[in-house]
């Protein structure tokens, strides 16, 4: 029995959102929009299963070809991403440096992410668009100073993403990345949300990127340096989490800024983030009109 899905979309110029079963989508707004009008008044309401269940007799709606698909969580109070969180990927900075006490974070912006099947955007102001494929915790249950042993409680699904990112852009200021990790449509969420149901679902996925079908990048959450649990009770100390708020979680070594020369994305390449238990995320690349 494949995994419950759902996703927000536009069709005809009207955004919705709905479940995907075999042979397309069944359009839960349709049904549901009075009550919940996105799929983040459905996760803050705990029904994100219920429809998801409701679903899964139905004939679909329409048909996948047919879609738009968008971040399946439209304007999330927050995006705080996670930098440097496997342990390759602190080795690469190559500054003798151990381990990161505590972890490094900045926020995205909305409008810089597309949905799955959607290109990314290489900007005018650069050419070193990069990949990095990551899992993503959304948030389902509203929480300050939350513990580490109840923290995924809190967590009301998991997608992913590709935090995609203008390299030489990170580096214009002395503390922030801020302009790097922000411009428009650079980098995508998605396909869709899998409810969170139990912490075995969390504790050992493999995450990939494949640019082009090569692979790049690829490592499993059990390695991660500051745990799922850990990252929801530290965010949670400075800032209250509310339902639908988006946590990227870091992704692995394998970047196109790593090699040498850099492999930065181009104009026509097509980035894969898969996940078991997730799904694939996948986008092209197209220059910035």
């Amino acid at each position: 029995m494949s995994l419950p899905r759902l996703a927000t979309y536009s069709l005809k110029g009207a955004t919705k959102y709905g479940a995907v079963v075999d042979g397309g989508l069944v359009d839960l707004s349709a049904r549901h929009a009075k009550d919940y009008p996105t799929l983040r008044e459905v996760i803050a309401a705990g029904k994100l299963q219920s429809l998801a269940d409701e679903a899964a007799g139905r004939a679909p709606d329409h048909a996948l070809g047919d879609i738009t698909w968008l971040p399946p969580i439209p304007a999330p109070e927050k995006l705080i991403c996670i930098g440097v969180n496997y342990p390759d990927r602190n080795a690469e900075y190559k500054d003798g440096q151990d381990a990161p006490k505590y972890p490094s974070m900045f926020m995205r912006s909305p409008r810089s992410f597309v949905g799955h099947d959607t290109p990314l955007v290489r900007p005018r102001a650069s050419h070193q668009l990069d990949y990095e494929g990551e899992i993503v915790l959304v948030i389902g249950k509203a929480g300050r100073h939350i513990p580490e042993s109840s923290a995924l409680d809190h967590i009301a699904a998991v997608t992913l993403c590709n935090e995609g990112s203008i390299r030489d852009w990170l580096r214009h200021a002395k503390f922030n990345v801020t302009q790097g990790k922000n411009f428009d449509s650079s980098g995508s969420l998605g396909p869709w949300l899998v409810p969170y149901t139990q912490e075995s679902q969390l504790a050992d996925i493999r995450l990939t990127t494949h640019v082009n079908g090569e692979l790049r990048q690829d490592d499993r959450t059990s390695r991660l340096i500051f745990p799922f649990r850990y990252l929801i009770n530290y965010i949670s100390t400075f800032a209250t989490l509310v339902p639908g708020d988006i946590i990227v979680t870091g992704t692995p070594t394998g970047a196109g800024a790593r090699f040498d020369p850099p492999r930065y994305l181009k104009p026509g390449d097509v980035i894969e983030v898969a996940a078991e238990g997730i799904g694939k995320l996948r986008n092209g690349v197209v220059d910035e009109a």
